[in-house]
């Protein structure tokens, strides 16, 4: 359905039974946004929503969620999900940078940091824009991305490890490289069983403090605050998350 940069970014969400199994667990991010959220339905807009890990729980508080993904198998579990628990949530299969949902709201988020899929500059503006044209007058966009620590990327990265997937003992062989001129890691995962060996793999933009910082000015926002995790710590050079809070200028 869609030809862009994202198209051939998308396979490591091919099982997202899987995917969904793997996350579950992590709250974090749910519980920043239930904060914020503070118990007062309303209608909000998640980006790259996944398999409705943070829908779902929304929707349950009362909240009408608009999820939008670009995967199709996430959407399709998400739907599936929230249908097994009598929830009417609006999914739809859309590219972000080019957003059409039938409302404009107070508040946009998106987590996991999808923010890194966005791999251009041109993308990366037109996911703003986007954002932009769905928000209300101060309105608020919550997102979080990976901190760039420098020498970590360029010492690249090669990981043995041993999981059970789906039944299976499965070895993993993780490879990472960073290109310091696009400033993108490509990863990728050789998944070797006693059937037959297999690849996904992702590549990952990432986005420096000031840059990040312009480009929310650049786009009519002002920065709120910027936190090292989703548990509201302090940002330094040392933090692995950016979790930006961002407000539309009216």
């Amino acid at each position: 359905m869609f030809n862009n940069e994202f198209s051939d970014n998308l396979s490591k969400y091919a099982n997202p039974g899987e995917y969904d199994k793997t996350y579950k667990g992590y709250t974090a991010d749910l519980a920043f946004i239930e904060a914020h959220l503070a118990g007062n339905p309303q209608a909000i807009i998640e980006l790259a929503c996944g398999t409705g890990r943070l829908a779902i729980p929304l929707a349950k508080q009362g909240h009408t969620v608009y999820g939008v993904d670009i995967d199709a198998g996430m959407l399709k579990f998400a739907q599936e999900k929230a249908t097994a628990e009598n929830l009417n949530i609006h999914l739809s299969l859309q590219d972000c940078t080019q957003l059409n949902l039938p409302i404009q709201s107070n508040f946009i988020y998106m987590t996991g940091n999808s923010f890194q899929h966005f791999l251009t500059n041109e993308s990366q503006d037109a996911l703003f824009d986007a954002v932009k044209k769905h928000l209300n007058p101060n309105g608020e966009f919550i997102f979080d991305t990976r901190n760039p620590i420098l020498h970590e990327l360029v010492e690249g990265d090669c990981s043995e490890e041993a999981i059970v997937q789906q039944g299976e003992l499965t070895k993993v062989i993780s490879r990472e490289i960073y290109n310091p001129l696009t400033q993108i890691l490509e990863c990728t995962s050789t998944y070797i069983t006693s059937k037959n060996e297999y690849q996904d793999h992702i590549n990952l933009r990432y986005t420096y403090p000031l840059e990040l910082k312009r480009l929310l000015h650049q786009h009519g926002f002002e920065l709120i605050a910027l936190y090292g995790s989703w548990k509201k710590e302090v940002f330094d050079e040392k933090s692995v998350s950016m979790v930006v809070h961002a407000q539309l200028k009216s």
